[in-house]
C-alpha cells in the first residue's frame, strides 16, 4: 500500500520511498521543499521542525516536530505543514511570517524555516503569550546569530491565530494509515492491535519496533542505517491510552510525553519538570516513556524517576502479559528483560501516598535538552522528624540506571538532619562505580550525587539545622 498524506495541503502518494528514510531527506530530495534545513540531523537544533496533524483519540491539532527523526511511513494518515506552506496562495506573508519580518527576527536565515515552524505549531494551540510559555515552545530551536530577543517578540506577537487543523479535519476524516507498507527490501507495518503486533514479532523476531523514534531515527539519520523490517507502535488505539485510577497512572507504549505529561505533571510535578528537560516540544511530540524504557540508557531520564516510584511495566506477547518492576526490567547496558516477541504495552505508576514526598534533579551541561551527568530520584517518606522510607534511584552513574541500597539503608530509621549524611560520600561510593567522559569525571560524579542527597535533606528537612552542602 501507499502512504498517504497532506502535504502543505495537497495529497501526496508515495510507494517508491524506502521505508528507512526520513521526512526530512524524502522533503529536501524528493518533494524539493528545501526551506526545511539540516542542522544537527540529531533533533537538537530544530532548524528541520515542520508541523504535522495526526489523529489522535479523535482529536486533532498541528504539532511540532522535527523531521530528522522522522521516518516517511511515520506521516501516513497525517497533514504535514513546512514552511513552503505558510504563505497564502497569492503569495501573502502568513502572521508568523510577517512578525518575524517585523520584529526584525532573521539574519542569515537558516534557522528561520525552524523558529517559523515551531511558531506556527505554538500559535495553533492556543496558549497565552507568557514569556515561560514562549520560552518553552522555542527550547528546541537555535539560532547562532541574530540573537532570541526578537525571536521571542515575533513569537509574542501571533498568540492565539485560528486553528488550521480545524480546516483540514475533514479531508483525514475516514482516513485510515495502512497496515504494511514495502519498498524494495524494506518493509514497515502498522498493526492495529497488539495481538497484530504479536503475530508480526513471531514473524520477525529481529524487526525494529518504532514508537517516537526520537532515539531510532540517529541510527537513520546519522548513521544513515536503514532497517529491514519495522514494526510501528502509533496506530494500535490499546497503546494510546492513559488511564488514571485510584491505584495509579497507566500509560500506553504509543502514549507521547505530551500527552503524559499533564497526568505526570498534576501527582508528581518534579517527575512533570524532568519530562520537560529531556527534549524540546518536537522530541516530547514524537517521544514515549515507553520508549525511553526499552532504550535501556543508562542517562535515560525517566527510569531514575520510575525506579524512585514504584513504577512497573507491563509486557505483552502471544502466549500472555506479564508484569515486573521497572528496576527489574532494566538488566544491563541498554539491556531489557523482554523475552522474545515481547514489547512493552504499558507502564504503570502508583499515585503518591499521603506522606510521600517526590522529588528528582538533573545536573547537565546545559539546561534544556542536554543529556544528563548525574540524574537523581527521590521517594522520600517523613515520620517525627525521622525517615520512614526512602528510595533513591540514579542515572549516570553506572552501566545502567540503579538505586543506592546503602544509603537508603543507612538513613532510614535516622533523624533527617545533616549529621545523619555525614558517611554519604562513602556510602554512595559503595553504591556505584561510575565512569569518567566528557561530561564528568567518576570523581564529579559520586560528589555531585552525594550533594544531591544533601540537597534533598536540606530542602525537605528540617532547615533550621545547620546543613553540610558541599561544593559541586
Amino acid at each position: 500500500m501507499a502512504i498517504r498524506f497532506l502535504l502543505n495541503g495537497e495529497w501526496r502518494s508515495e510507494d517508491r520511498v524506502p521505508a528507512s528514510t526520513t521526512v526530512l531527506d524524502w522533503l529536501r530530495g524528493t518533494a524539493r521543499l528545501t526551506g526545511t534545513k539540516e542542522g544537527c540531523a540529531e533533533g537538537d537544533c530544530g532548524a528541520c521542525t515542520i508541523a504535522v496533524a495526526r489523529p489522535r483519540r479523535g482529536a486533532l491539532r498541528y504539532e511540532a516536530v522535527n523531521s530528522c527523526l522522522m521516518l516517511v511511513p511515520q506521516l501516513d494518515g497525517c497533514a504535514v505543514t513546512t514552511v513552503e506552506g505558510l504563505a497564502g496562495p497569492d503569495g501573502a506573508l502568513h502572521p508568523v511570517q510577517a512578525a518575524l519580518v517585523e520584529a526584525d527576527a532573521t539574519q542569515c536565515g537558516f534557522c528561520t524555516p525552524g523558529f517559523a515552524m515551531a511558531m506556527f505549531a505554538y500559535a495553533q494551540g492556543g496558549e497565552p503569550a507568557e514569556e515561560p510559555i514562549i520560552h518553552e515552545a522555542l527550547a528546541g530551536n537555535l539560532c547562532r546569530c541574530t540573537g532570541y530577543r526578537p525571536i521571542v517578540e515575533a513569537c509574542r506577537k501571533i498568540a492565539g491565530l485560528p486553528d488550521s487543523a480545524a480546516q483540514i479535519a475533514p479531508d483525514l476524516q475516514g482516513v485510515q494509515a495502512g497496515m504494511d507498507y514495502r519498498c524494495g527490501d524494506q518493509a514497515y507495518f502498522a498493526p492495529r492491535s497488539l495481538a497484530e503486533i504479536a503475530d508480526l514479532r513471531a514473524q520477525y523476531p529481529d524487526a525494529v519496533v518504532l514508537a517516537g523514534g526520537t532515539d531510532l531515527g540517529l541510527l537513520a539519520s546519522k548513521e544513515r542505517k536503514s532497517f529491514p523490517v519495522t514494526i510501528s507502535t502509533a496506530q494500535v488505539a490499546e497503546l494510546q491510552r492513559v488511564l488514571v485510577g485510584r491505584d495509579g497512572i497507566e500509560i500506553g507504549a504509543a502514549v507521547t510525553y505530551t500527552e503524559a505529561l499533564p497526568h505526570i505533571e498534576q501527582h508528581y510535578p518534579a517527575f512533570g519538570e524532568i519530562i520537560r528537560r529531556i527534549g524540546s516540544r518536537q522530541i516530547r511530540n514524537l517521544g514515549t516513556i515507553a520508549g525511553n524504557i526499552a532504550n535501556a540508557s543508562p542517562i535515560g531520564d525517566t527510569i531514575p524517576c520510575l525506579m524512585a516510584l514504584e513504577a512497573s511495566v507491563t509486557l505483552y506477547a502471544k502466549a500472555g502479559s506479564r508484569s515486573m518492576p521497572v528496576e527489574d526490567f532494566i538488566i544491563g547496558y541498554r539491556k531489557t528483560a523482554l523475552a522474545p516477541g515481547e514489547v512493552i504495552a504499558s507502564v504503570h505508576i502508583p499515585l503518591p501516598r499521603p506522606s510521600q514526598q517526590f522529588v528528582a534533579y538533573k545536573l547537565s551541561k546545559r539546561f534544556d535538552q542536554d543529556i544528563s551527568t548525574v540524574i537523581a530520584a527521590f521517594s522520600l517518606s517523613l515520620a517525627g522528624g525521622g525517615v520512614k522510607a526512602l528510595r533513591a534511584a540514579f542515572g549516570g552513574m553506572a552501566a545502567k540506571s540503579g538505586r543506592a541500597k546503602h544509603v537508603e539503608a543507612a538513613v532510614t530509621g535516622k533523624p533527617w538532619n545533616a549529621e545523619s549524611l555525614k558517611d554519604i560520600d562513602a556510602l554512595m561510593a559503595k553504591d556505584f562505580s561510575p565512569m569518567s567522559d566528557q561530561r564528568g569525571t567518576a570523581s564529579y560524579r559520586l560528589r555531585a550525587a552525594a550533594n544531591l542527597v544533601r540537597r534533598l535533606q536540606f530542602e525537605t528537612g528540617d532547615q533550621s539545622a545547620p546543613a553540610r552542602v558541599e561544593a559541586l
